[in-house]
């Protein structure tokens, strides 16, 4: 965002004079004031930064940055979209922190739709802190507006340093005593206007979810029209879905955050109604298990059980041949039906009468009080195989409830003021944790667990969060808007208090309450990282969509210590929100794709010479530039002659195929061949791929085959590499700064400002039928042109101290690789200081991976890796990519990511020469420079036969073994596990070899003798 003002002269502040009052002592009367300087670009040097920056990340070109409605908060709004959990406050606070370091712009004001979300974001100041303090040398001043305390607003206009007010629009457009103050001439302010001090600052408005402020493009709010008292120099709209689009200028959606991992993904746990032929017997099929004894897998099936107290339902597991009838006790309406097969791999079980029926799926018409038991108990299964998993990691696990009515929760008609919905939760969740703890192993981590959650009482653990009435101390549904700017807004402190207080400490193991309830007002404003499953015990309505409460759990977790959980490795085997609702799981997704692909509407989705003009793509020396009109027209014609888009210019599945498989056509154009490799990421933009949620109940943890994990061959496998390593790194810095030196000589590329210059024509007749409607003229030219406007100094820049920051170096260092370089090479850094730095940093921090792993040196440490590690780092994996179950694997099923992965399982388990091997698991992996790395498998061949070369194998599997098809960080990652092990086999008692396959027949080659 900081690049759109490129050029703009840094400036501490603008000495003024604060209007002292008539009661004003003669200190103020000087200039005691210090106001954001103002913009000094041109429109024209503002649009091309703008065009520069929407080129850089894809995105439609503005035509100017006039906008869509008369009424705006402020001369230039500029939009930054970002899907819901990515954390834009902390991006704000740093945009924030990096225009005071930039340009010197210190007031800020930031408008929020809420008192929960204010609440939330003043939170975030406070905890962020000493972070940007160690970050910028200095820490942003924030406060609350609050017309009681109107001494801060002094200090907001007096005080240097970055100062940020937060205010939420009630309180300068709502009715009220209280927020009618800001207007009005008050006598405790020296008989000013609140609203005419704070203008006098110039500041810049950062506005969080204008969606709920802003209203939309043929209806803006009042609140809208209000902040223009502000006087505001530009405005920052923060939002995952803007409804008034203006100038964009950075795009995070729902597709992005998921494949960049900066969500959780999400699991969806379905009910669907299905009549049995010919019977009218209830069944629900609650689930199935996988075990080590022959009689699984079983199915956990809830059916009618004559009882001595009558007929009652539970659930009771059911294997293959189990007769439904004599379970029952007798009921006729089992009569004749069996449970004919048990379907691990696709979640299914067959009946006897041919039906077949899936985890979730329920027989007959079942009342509404009876699917929410079924969610009641689904939440709390769910949320103890969750708990289990994340409990040995440090990581609490919550359950969030959300319903319409409190009154189904709180009862205060009665004396233990249970309501129906409290009362099933109890009841549902000490039969479920009776019968889940019964099945955990006997194992010192599965008994911790035990022991803590049996140390909860089942009244402690949950909790309603709601309004309180203070006078009956009843909850009472929270105060909603019904209509105006915050229509389906709750305007309620005490709504919130409780929720913003205890935020932290919910995240405790300390604290009991691990499942939570709460009406339907809660929305934007709370969210929690550790939310892991959420029960949707409600009716649908128009103002709240899947996304707003699903986004409720997005945010990555965190552990005890406040860690979050975003290894790039195991981010989405820990992070996995598990939404339980009561509509099928098809139908629930089907709604949540298409909300989201809604939210899409934006992108791009045809491709044509015009879309390719001008985008910014990343060449091979690292370098980047802008399409030409000449290399846009031959990839246009390269995808339309190789099928690659359809005649509408949308994506086409053979294309899609071919980008999957590695196959995509080489062109014939000799403009387009060395930059192909770097323009299909243009491409892939243009279609969405949605991710699909996943059906909950599918993943399964794999049990252990302990006959095989026990084998004498794996134990000595084992034995072999399981130690923890450290590994340190000793180079020359001088070798360091001759590389870096000759590199940007060679690849530093700088490109000066550019911009998108049009030519059009009026159009008449029939021409005007193919416009679209209010547009009368058609664009017959496009040129990308480029600035001669250069920043040169007028913008002050700590050239040594950014680089050394983004490069971990020293000062001295990056000195002398600057004055290493030539002076044309230097030069560059006028044309556009801010890319001469960044791909200045990035060409260093190149070559400094490179030369740490050529020096790098691992040490074998006495600790090693627990064996438990099988099992207690070991995820739910869906079987339906797992195969039959396995013979010689230490795990009865290997769930496989490739079709070269499941070749190469089927020829190990087979192989004759292979006694046990294993997949092996996410909690041993190697530490690199490069991040953590986690080898594929390990294999112990018989020591017997005079064939095998080599005992002990670890292996890597790969499609391709051209190092030009393996990422830079992939291939460093190999390296670093190749000294990994040559390390280990210095010890004589280690001769394990690792190396990366493609498939059984080159491991073959490598192990067996000539």
């Amino acid at each position: 965002m900081v690049d759109v003002f490129s050029g703009q002269p840094f400036a501490d502040g603008v000495n003024y004079r604060i209007d002292p009052g008539k009661e004003a002592g003669p200190a103020l009367l000087e200039d005691s004031g210090l106001r954001n300087a103002e913009v000094a670009l041109t429109p024209a040097q503002l649009l091309a930064n703008v065009h520069r920056v929407q080129h850089i990340r894809g995105l439609e070109l503005s035509k100017g940055l006039n906008d869509p409605v008369k009424k705006t908060a402020a001369p230039i709004n500029l939009d930054i979209e970002m899907e819901t959990g990515t954390g834009k406050t902390y991006v704000y606070i740093k945009t924030i922190m990096e225009l005071h370091k930039r340009y010197g712009w210190s007031k800020y004001i930031v408008v929020v739709p809420s008192i929960a979300i204010r609440e939330g974001v003043k939170k975030s100041f406070e905890i962020t802190a000493e972070h940007f303090q160690q970050l910028y040398g200095t820490k942003p001043r924030s406060f609350i507006y609050n017309s009681s305390r109107l001494h801060e607003i002094e200090r907001f206009s007096s005080d240097a340093g970055v100062q940020v007010m937060i205010i939420n629009v009630q309180a300068f457009n709502a009715t009220g005593k209280d927020a009618r103050r800001i207007y009005e001439v008050l006598d405790d302010f020296q008989s000013r206007k609140p609203i005419d001090v704070i203008a006098a600052n110039r500041p810049i408005l950062i506005i969080d979810e204008p969606q709920k402020i802003e209203g939309d493009a043929k209806k803006p709010s009042k609140s809208l029209e209000a902040m223009t008292s502000f006087s505001a120099l530009f405005a920052l709209r923060y939002s995952a879905t803007h409804r008034i689009e203006r100038t964009k200028v950075h795009r995070l959606d729902a597709i992005d955050a998921y494949n960049q991992k900066l969500v959780k993904k999400i699991a969806v746990r379905g009910i669907t109604v299905k009549h049995l032929a010919g019977s009218s017997a209830y069944l629900y099929v609650d689930g199935l298990e996988i075990g080590k004894g022959a009689d699984f897998p079983k199915v956990r099936v809830e059916l009618e059980v004559q009882t001595a107290h009558g007929i009652k339902r539970q659930v009771k597991r059911l294997s293959q041949g189990t007769n439904l009838y004599d379970i029952s006790g007798g009921i006729e309406a089992y009569r004749g039906l069996f449970v004919r097969d048990v379907d691990a791999n696709s979640d299914v079980i067959e009946l006897s009468n041919g039906d077949i029926l899936s985890s979730g799926e329920v027989t007959e018409d079942v009342a509404e009080e009876q699917k929410r038991r079924i969610q009641i108990r689904e939440v709390i299964r769910a949320h103890l195989g969750k708990e289990r998993e994340l409990f040995a990691q440090g990581i609490k696990t919550l359950s969030l409830f959300f319903i319409d009515e409190v009154g189904r929760y709180r009862d205060y008609e009665r004396e233990d003021t249970l309501g129906d919905y409290a009362r099933v939760f109890e009841e549902e969740y000490g039969a479920v944790l009776t019968d889940y703890l019964g099945e955990l192993d006997l194992d010192e981590a599965a008994e911790r667990y035990r022991d803590h959650v049996r140390a909860i009482p089942v009244r402690s653990t949950h909790e309603g969060y709601f309004s309180i009435d203070k006078k009956s101390r009843q909850f009472i549904d929270g105060r909603i808007a019904a209509r105006g700017d915050f229509a389906g807004q709750s305007d309620d402190v005490d709504a919130y208090d409780l929720i913003l207080k205890d935020k932290e400490r919910l995240l405790s193991f300390e604290e009991p309450v691990r499942f939570i309830w709460s009406h339907s007002a809660l929305r934007e404003g709370w969210d929690n990282p550790n939310v892991f499953v959420m029960g949707m015990l409600k009716k649908s309505d128009n103002t709240t969509t899947r996304r707003q409460e699903i986004g409720r759990g997005l945010r990555l977790s965190v552990n005890q210590q406040g860690e979050r959980m975003d290894n790039p490795v195991t981010v989405h085997d820990i992070n996995e929100l598990t939404v339980v609702t009561d509509e099928s799981y098809t139908d629930f997704v089907t709604a949540l794709q298409k909300e989201i692909i809604e939210s899409l509407s934006a992108r791009p989705r045809r491709a044509s010479v015009d879309y390719f003009v001008g985008k910014t793509i990343t060449v091979g020396d690292g370098s980047t530039s802008a399409l030409d009109k000449t290399v846009a027209q031959a990839l246009y014609f390269h995808l339309i002659r190789n099928d690659y888009i359809d005649e509408s210019g949308l994506v086409t599945q053979a294309y899609k195929d071919a980008r999957a498989d590695g196959t995509l056509a080489t062109p014939i154009s000799e403009v387009l061949k060395p930059v192909i490799d770097s323009v299909w990421p243009l491409v892939d933009a243009l279609y969405l791929d949605v991710p699909k949620p996943i059906d909950g109940r599918k993943p399964k943890k794999i049990p252990l085959n302990e006959a095989n994990f026990n084998k004498r061959e794996f134990q000595e496998l084992w034995r072999r590499i399981n130690h923890k390593t450290v590994y340190q790194v000793e180079f020359d810095s001088n070798e360091l700064i001759d590389s870096c030196v000759r590199v940007l000589d060679t690849s530093l590329n700088v490109t000066v400002m550019q911009y998108l210059v049009e030519s059009g024509r009026q159009v008449v007749g029939l021409e005007v039928e193919q416009l679209e409607v209010g547009t009368g003229f058609k664009v017959s030219e496009t040129k990308v042109e480029h600035s001669a406007v250069s920043a040169q100094s007028t913008v002050k820049y700590d050239l040594l101290g950014e680089i050394a920051e983004k490069t971990q170096l020293t000062r001295r260092t990056c000195a002398a690789i600057l004055t290493g370089i030539h002076p044309g090479t230097f030069a560059k850094f006028k044309q556009n200081p801010e890319q001469f730095i960044t791909e200045v940093a990035r060409l260093i921090n190149e070559q400094k991976a490179t030369v740490i792993v050529e020096h790098l040196s691992y040490d074998p440490l006495d600790n090693r890796y627990d064996s438990s590690i099988f099992t207690e780092n070991q995820t739910a994996q869906d079987l339906s990519k797992a195969g039959d179950k396995l013979t010689k694997s230490v795990y009865h099923y290997v769930v496989t990511d490739s079709k070269v992965e499941r070749s190469f399982v089927e020829k190990l388990d087979v192989s004759d020469e292979v006694v046990v091997y294993s997949k092996l698991p996410r909690g041993f992996f190697i530490p690199t420079p490069v991040g953590d790395y986690n080898p594929d498998w390990a294999i112990a061949f018989r020591d017997d036969d005079t064939k095998i070369k080599h005992v002990y194998f670890v292996a890597e599997t790969k499609g391709s073994l051209s190092t030009l098809q393996l990422r830079g960080v992939e291939n460093a990652k190999i390296e670093c596990a190749r000294k990994f092990f040559a390390a280990l086999n210095s010890k004589a008692d280690r001769d394990v070899t690792y190396d990366v396959l493609s498939d059984y027949s080159g491991l073959m080659q490598l192990v067996t003798t000539p």
